[in-house]
């Protein structure tokens, strides 16, 4: 009798770690599936800013400056490896920083807040930066929901050993970075 309940206890025991690492495992999976989501609107917005670049360059002569920055900065946020979560998105929140910079030069050029290229371009950038902030919001959410499991008893004691780790929020250092830029349609 006393075997039979050791077994059912080491029975009991196993199906729990079984069912703790699956969950373990697709939370996980749900963190990579928002980051995924989060590079692709990245990816999308960093293609977009040549186009806006140069669609701004030939109003804005004198504001080099602001399209040289942009240029570097857009250059910089694509060299962070896409798994280093906190210094991407500390590249990016710099990126939107000046995207803001060039928007609001562009505000002094009547010519140029006219051109539809330009108001198409600007639309896009308004759009690409809600879808942003979607899948910001997906992947911080599937992020604490795989730091619970990672650090709550019992599951931490299937995550430690099993090599689950916590992973970063896609959190921006600068509050100014928190908004999005200014898109004036």
């Amino acid at each position: 009798m006393l075997v039979w309940i050791i077994l059912l206890i080491i029975a009991a025991l196993a199906i729990y770690v079984i069912v703790a690492f699956n969950r373990l495992v697709r939370s996980r999976q749900m963190a990579r599936e928002g980051w995924s989501g989060i590079d692709v609107q990245l990816k999308r917005r960093s293609d977009l800013v040549p186009n806006l670049v140069a669609s701004v360059k030939g109003y804005v002569a004198h504001e080099r400056d602001v399209l040289t920055e942009v240029t570097q900065l857009r250059g910089a946020a694509r060299a962070v490896p896409a798994d280093a979560v906190g210094k991407r998105a500390q590249a990016e929140g710099a990126l939107s920083l000046a995207l803001g910079r060039l928007m609001a030069a562009a505000e002094a050029y009547p010519d140029l807040k006219a051109s539809r290229n330009f108001l198409e371009l600007q639309q896009q950038l308004s759009d690409l930066e809600s879808e942003l902030q979607m899948a910001r919001r997906y992947y911080n959410g599937a992020v604490r929901n795989l730091n619970i499991l990672v650090e709550s008893f019992p599951s931490n004691l299937v995550a430690a050993p099993f090599g689950f780790a916590r992973a970063d929020y896609f959190e921006l250092d600068d509050a100014a970075a928190r908004l999005p830029p200014a898109v004036a349609l």
